[in-house]
């Protein structure tokens, strides 16, 4: 009798254990996550993260007033900018983290087609010597579409092409850098859409000044296991973006990855360099756009 009366009881004291730890284990994600207004806060970075944003996602803005709300929220670099725009940032005390190019450049023609090699190659080392002299080190390129062509032919004509201007990348200390993007969602048919063929190609090329942008968002969508594939292929990426997942927006509770444990091991990797915001944001004004990118930069400021 005593044991039956004694089951409902105990039952009721699990449970409020049980709510108790779930409320502990989920305090930090809750206030990782606030709501407060982030532009109101006057508490610093941390100064671990070396912050940045793409230039695209806040194109919304005049190139002046996103370097002034960049130095506002309290980082000094933009992603994906062009080199007729380095005067805009120079102005501004702003730093190109990941330089493009320019119109020339596409995702869908890239080193993958021995059709695009010249090109490519011709625009590629007008822009090398110029990263320099700016004072910027990365430049982003493409493999292109596959069009029906098969992985292995991909990486030698990569391999073929990239090494044509690889010398004088290694000449200027500029990295190029290729971008890891999906092929589930945004960019059908995409061939560096796998981190094991980035990473094959990188071994290929065996030059330090050739790795891979590995995008979280993209990466996510096609692959998953975030962390563990950054642990351990961490000594062939240069440069990482975000972006929330699913939909590309703020990287806050609405999506399924948990940013500060991701940005953590990214640091515990040893990576030194930027970390760009590329979420695209859906609020309704741009004041609450910029807020938006504050909260995403204190998200992975840990």
């Amino acid at each position: 009798m005593f044991a039956n009366m004694n089951k409902p009881k105990r039952r009721d004291a699990l449970k409020t254990l049980a709510a108790g730890a779930l409320s502990a284990a989920s305090a930090p994600f809750l206030s990782s996550f606030s709501n407060k207004d982030f532009l109101e806060s006057s508490s610093p970075l941390k100064g671990n993260v070396n912050h940045s944003v793409c230039q695209w996602t806040y194109n919304f803005l005049p190139l002046d007033d996103l370097c002034k709300a960049v130095k506002k929220i309290g980082f000094s670099a933009i992603d994906l900018v062009p080199p007729k725009d380095w005067p805009t940032l120079q102005k501004h005390g702003i730093f190109c983290s990941m330089c493009y190019i320019g119109g020339k450049v596409s995702l869908t023609e890239g080193w993958n087609n021995k059709n695009f090699h010249a090109g490519l190659i011709k625009d590629f080392s007008e822009t090398i010597p110029l990263v320099p002299k700016a004072g910027y080190k990365n430049l982003i390129c493409f493999s292109g579409n596959r069009n029906g062509m098969d992985d292995e032919t991909g990486l030698k004509n990569c391999v073929e092409g990239l090494k044509q201007i690889l010398g004088l990348a290694e000449k200027n200390n500029v990295i190029i850098q290729m971008e890891l993007l999906n092929s589930k969602v945004n960019h059908k048919d995409y061939m560096c859409d796998k981190t094991p063929w980035g990473v094959e190609l990188v071994k290929r090329l065996g030059s330090p000044n050739f790795k891979l942008l590995y995008d979280i968002y993209h990466m996510q969508i096609d692959e998953g296991d975030v962390i563990r594939t950054i642990r351990d292929n961490q000594q062939y990426i240069g440069h990482y973006h975000t972006g929330g997942v699913p939909g590309r927006h703020l990287i806050d509770e609405t999506q399924e990855l948990y940013y500060p444990a991701i940005i953590k091991a990214i640091l515990e990797t040893g990576f030194k360099d930027y970390i760009a915001q590329e979420f695209v944001p859906d609020q309704k004004d741009d004041e609450s756009k910029i807020a938006a990118l504050e909260k995403a930069v204190r998200i992975c400021d840990v």
